[in-house]
């Protein structure tokens, strides 16, 4: 078996909130975790760090196809960096990029995989990237989705929000814990109390008890608001925004309601997530 511990979602989909949880679970931290020092406990798959060292030269003279090769010898440095399991943040879809698996098996312990309703999802991916609500629902929609190498990270493959769904939990195994956005919020100690578990911290209720309320959004938000967020875009004017479920009834037309479903009803409907009145 492997090291690495994919923290896997679609962006905005509650990936932070994870990580952050596992930080105050795992170092039983007596105050909240610090949100700008979560990379010290859970590695990010697109971090240049990982390729720069194992690159032949400047990345930005590598052909995108020439990248993807690198991602296996990226994520061996990866295993490689710590005695024991390690929290690996990913947004890639489960597939290849140019014949090159995005996650390598042979180094996989384990996944937990947070999905969020996309009729929510798309609302707050909007702000985050600087765009309409319209061009968020084309985007989750796009076939082959992704970002480009830029100076702060590496391209990100997240083909679309049904494939990415579908890439990830279509298998089942005991090393991988599907987790609903949804239920972390209105059952938290049932969603974190699974996640500790995964990770062989389940056994201390109350070590549970206080990561969960260290990583609320509150907290989280508030962190943000007096000290800033390292992975917030630039464009973005904050990276918490409202943390609720919902917030489609308010924030979305009708038309658009319907455009979401018809592009991804099959997986929507996997996870309850097609509204009674649209069915």
């Amino acid at each position: 078996m492997g090291k690495l511990l994919w923290i896997a979602s679609y962006p905005k989909s509650g990936n932070t909130w994870v990580r952050s949880f596992l930080y105050n679970l795992l170092h039983r931290t007596s105050e909240p975790a610090d949100i700008n020092q979560l990379n010290t406990m859970a590695l990010n798959t697109s971090s240049r760090r990982w390729f720069e060292e194992v690159a032949p030269g400047p990345l930005e003279e590598l052909t995108p196809e020439e990248l993807a090769q690198l991602r296996p010898h990226a994520q061996q440095r990866m295993a490689e960096s710590r005695p024991n399991a390690i929290p690996v943040k990913t947004h890639n879809y489960l597939g290849d990029w140019f014949n090159v698996p995005l996650h390598d098996l042979s180094l996989t312990a384990g996944a937990i995989y947070i999905i969020r309703n996309p009729l929510d999802l798309v609302l707050s991916l909007a702000p985050h990237r600087g765009m309409s609500v319209d061009q968020a629902i084309d985007f989750i929609s796009t076939r082959g989705i992704g970002t480009k190498l830029a100076p702060s990270h590496m391209p990100e493959i997240y083909d679309t929000w049904s494939n990415h769904v579908a890439s990830w939990t279509s298998k089942q195994s005991a090393a991988l814990l599907v987790v609903r956005y949804e239920d972390l919020l209105s059952q938290p100690l049932n969603a974190f109390g699974a996640i500790a578990r995964l990770v062989g911290a389940g056994g201390d209720s109350e070590n549970l008890d206080r990561a969960i309320r260290h990583s609320s959004f509150s907290v989280l938000s508030g962190q943000e608001e007096k000290q800033g967020f390292r992975e917030k875009p630039a464009n973005a004017e904050a990276f918490f925004r409202v943390g609720k479920s919902d917030q489609w009834r308010d924030g979305l037309t009708p038309d658009q309601v319907r455009r979401i479903i018809a592009d991804h009803r099959e997986q929507m409907t996997r996870f309850g997530y097609v509204p009674s009145e649209y069915v």
